[in-house]
């Protein structure tokens, strides 16, 4: 009977498990390599610290517009006047580009009335009791225009709401797009009452 052929049907060989025990060396060092770089696009400490901001809307008078810092992204607060909220609530989602609210508050695809954009999205959601004419009054979006991500003007443009001057996005007081480069509305971040009058963003 002839013996099988060299390696045929044999145990592996002690070079067989070096080149086992050498590789999986490799992969184990090339992982410990890569951690570093992995780890590092995780969230900044800070970031993570203002992961949620608190704003007392009394601080903000009618008219005016405060700027925070939410997750890293400057967020407006804005007290709108009564005209302001007229002139939203004149122009209906079917009258403008994008007619999504792109409010985190409400059900996803809700409809860009003013009164989805406003805080009175959230402040019957949370049961705390606020006053009506506050929650229409007060608007809380990130201030990124939604075409490159720049930071609007306030007050500004043809629509006196805000204004991005980079490539001439226009937003209605409800911060709804109506002309320009910009596809969407600005985004509303999730936020919730904890008293009439105080709000926590995030």
């Amino acid at each position: 009977m002839n013996p099988s052929p060299e390696g045929h049907g044999q145990e592996p060989s002690r070079r067989d498990f070096i080149y086992i025990a050498a590789g999986g060396a490799a992969a184990i060092g090339g992982a410990f390599l890569l951690w570093p770089f992995i780890d590092q696009m995780n969230p900044a400490a800070d970031t993570l610290a203002v992961s949620t901001t608190e704003v007392n809307l009394a601080d903000v008078a009618e008219g005016e517009q405060l700027t925070v810092m939410y997750q890293g992204k400057p967020t407006f607060v804005r007290h709108r006047t009564a005209e302001e909220v007229a002139a939203a609530r004149e122009t209906g989602p079917n009258q403008i580009p994008d007619g999504d609210s792109r409010n985190l508050n409400l059900v996803e695809g809700s409809d860009a009335t003013d009164q989805h954009r406003s805080a009175m999205a959230a402040g019957v959601r949370d049961g705390v009791e606020v006053d009506a004419t506050l929650r229409e009054r007060f608007i809380i979006m990130l201030a990124n225009c939604t075409h490159l991500g720049c930071v609007p003007v306030g007050q500004s443009g043809d629509y006196h709401g805000w204004y991005c001057p980079c490539h001439g996005s226009h937003y209605d007081t409800a911060g709804r797009i109506r002309r320009g480069p910009a596809p969407e509305n600005l985004h509303i971040p999730p936020y919730t009452f904890l008293s009439g009058t105080t709000i926590r963003i995030g």
